[in-house]
């Protein structure tokens, strides 16, 4: 019997994946390749909604290639690979922007909370269209089921209805995928503002711990992390926000539960709180950052998995437009 096919990708914006990363996708990930057949992509043609500068874009193409191999996607499990590499992806989103409405489109949460951020003529029609290219990142590989977090649910909606009304004007060509939801992924927020969510485009530097991080610059931003100033070391989301993130990071990296941690400090203060799961984030990330260093040092071979990945999504990928062009009526190249 055949494993459901999954894809989900991550935009190369960034020095390192940062915790939140980790634990609300990459490890997610690495899981799945056991039960499923797994499709993976870095997504530069995302990241290039904002601007981007292109010797940047290229390296950190390369480290979140290489981050993703570290942290335990096998080449031979998952089929890993750059999306700008696969010159499907564009050529579908075209296909299926032209069965999309206007306002359909416009009513996208993130565009409006991206663009109201630097303003609507300032947001580029790749911002705009960006659902779109990620509908077409997934219908390209017959993706069974989409990873998704709360923030990707209505993105995934709208990949589904273009799916189903291609399907039924054109006849039956892509499946309609549907959602994997990650189990038990806790939302990981900001070292130095807890009641946000941690990220590169909100978080402040201090309160982002990243993978590829030094081990004393981990030590630091977590000993400096916000808690509060009764000195009990339990969960209590509105009331004890910082202690409750630094609760949730450790149960998430250690494998114990919240309540298990509870007892283990209680009376202990934060300081032995801080300072055990400081080594423990460095013990996890140690070894993926040991790995990724590895792998960018030999370019070469990096490239070489990314081709394989690459030629292997080609395959699938032009076989679905070869259905695509058909349906539409386009005439066969010679």
């Amino acid at each position: 019997m055949s494993r459901p096919r999954v894809l989900s990708g991550i935009q190369p914006t960034a020095d390192s994946f940062h915790i939140g990363n980790y634990l609300g996708a990459l490890r997610q990930w690495v899981a799945l390749q056991e039960t499923h057949d797994t499709f993976y992509c870095v997504v530069d043609l995302h990241a290039i909604t904002l601007p981007q500068e292109p010797a940047e874009l290229r390296a950190r193409t390369r480290v979140a290639a290489a981050q993703l191999f570290a942290a335990g996607l096998d080449p031979d499990s998952s089929t890993v690979f750059v999306q700008s590499h696969v010159p499907e992806h564009p050529a579908l989103e075209w296909v299926l922007a032209c069965i999309t409405g206007f306002g359909e489109a416009s009513r996208m949460i993130q565009f409006k909370d991206k663009s109201a951020k630097g303003g609507a003529d300032a947001a580029s029609v790749g911002l705009f269209t960006y659902p779109i290219l990620q509908a077409a990142d997934i219908l390209l590989y017959d993706a069974d089921q989409v990873p998704v977090g709360e923030d990707q649910r209505q993105h995934l909606e709208l990949t589904r209805d273009l799916a189903q009304r291609f399907n039924y004007r054109f006849g039956p060509t892509f499946v309609v995928p549907g959602p994997y939801i990650l189990p038990g992924v806790a939302k990981i927020g900001d070292l130095q503002d807890p009641t946000i969510k941690m990220s590169k485009s909100a978080s402040s530097p201090q309160g982002i711990i990243d993978i590829l991080e030094d081990p004393d610059s981990i030590r630091r931003k977590i000993m400096r992390a916000v808690t509060d100033t009764d000195g009990e070391v339990r969960a209590d989301e509105a009331a004890k926000p910082g202690v409750t993130n630094l609760l949730r990071i450790y149960a998430a990296l250690a494998g114990e539960p919240v309540p298990s941690l509870e007892r283990q400090y209680a009376g202990a203060g934060y300081g032995k709180l801080k300072k055990d799961l400081a080594e423990v984030v460095v013990d996890a990330f140690g070894p993926i950052r040991e790995r990724t260093e590895k792998l960018l040092a030999n370019e070469s071979e990096l490239d070489r998995l990314l081709a394989a990945g690459a030629e292997k999504a080609h395959r699938i990928a032009a076989a679905t437009m070869a259905r695509v062009r058909d349906r539409m009526g386009f005439l066969p190249p010679a």
